[in-house]
């Protein structure tokens, strides 16, 4: 499994980025994928996540309202839609896939990571 994160960038405060990950394999829908950041001098903390279907999803409550994670399983692609974007969400962004029976908050209950995807917001 390959996992390919993209669209990240510099942008103003208030302003929207859209990242994708594009996973390889025919597996992709029958695992839920999730979304993590690591800010420079920080541990990785968990930004979103959704359900193998699409049907569920989680957010950090610090995203809550101004971020939207969705997949689409015909394309193998996860995206998470950023507004009102914020200095503090400054990090790179890590897309994931969630094994099995394990927690969606946890950088521990992913087994397979995609390589980053940085994305820089300006005051």
């Amino acid at each position: 499994v390959q996992l390919q994160a993209s669209g990240g960038g510099l942008v103003q405060a208030g302003g929207s980025l859209k990242l994708s990950c594009a996973a390889s394999g025919r597996s992709f829908s029958s695992y839920a994928m999730g979304w993590f950041r690591q800010a420079p001098g920080k541990e990785r903390e968990f930004v979103a996540a959704i359900s193998w279907s699409g049907g569920n999803t989680y957010y950090a409550d610090s995203v809550k309202g101004r971020f939207t994670i969705s997949r689409d399983n015909a394309k193998n692609t996860v995206y998470l839609q950023m507004n009102s974007l914020k200095p503090e969400d400054t990090a790179v962004y890590y897309c994931a896939r969630k094994y099995p029976g394990s927690t969606y908050y946890s950088a521990s209950g992913y087994d397979y990571w995609g390589q980053g995807t940085l994305v820089t917001v300006s005051s």
